[in-house]
């Protein structure tokens, strides 16, 4: 589901309005710190390895955040999203590019956004669902 989904928890937690916004700030600069080691590390490593390991920190992201009662472990929650998206998405774009035949790959890299686009609509469907009905831990235990 898609990353509002944290200034939503932070929203719930009580942070104070003008803050809210560093969520996503905090997300994007651990993306943007640890992109290009995972990225280096991933040329030299099999990409469905560095897939799984990715997932597991999603995986314990979601975990935190539905356990979160305090804005220090929002942001450790936060900060593991952010590493996840350092490990996965450049290594989902080479794994398109690495699939797909030299002539197809403007049509796969449209078909993967494509794709992950109705993923995560439908997915955040149903964490917004699952939010609304049972609370917010369930949201991140689900997506974890």
């Amino acid at each position: 589901f898609s990353e509002a989904f944290l200034v939503l928890r932070a929203q719930q937690m009580a942070i104070p309005l003008f803050a809210i916004p560093l969520v996503m700030v905090a997300m994007n600069l651990v993306y943007s710190l640890t992109a290009y080691p995972f990225g280096k590390l991933s040329d030299s490593m099999s990409h469905s390895k560095m897939l799984q390991w990715g997932l597991l920190v999603l995986i314990a992201a979601d975990i935190v955040l539905a356990l979160s009662s305090h804005w220090s472990t929002l942001l450790a929650g936060v900060a593991l999203w952010g590493i996840h998206m350092g490990m996965t998405q450049g290594l989902l774009a080479a794994m398109v590019a690495h699939t797909a035949p030299p002539e197809l790959r403007g049509t796969a890299f449209g078909m993967f956004n494509l794709m992950s686009g109705i993923a995560l609509l439908l997915a955040s469907a149903g964490a917004g669902v699952l939010w609304e009905v049972l609370g917010a831990a369930s949201t991140f235990y689900a997506g974890a």
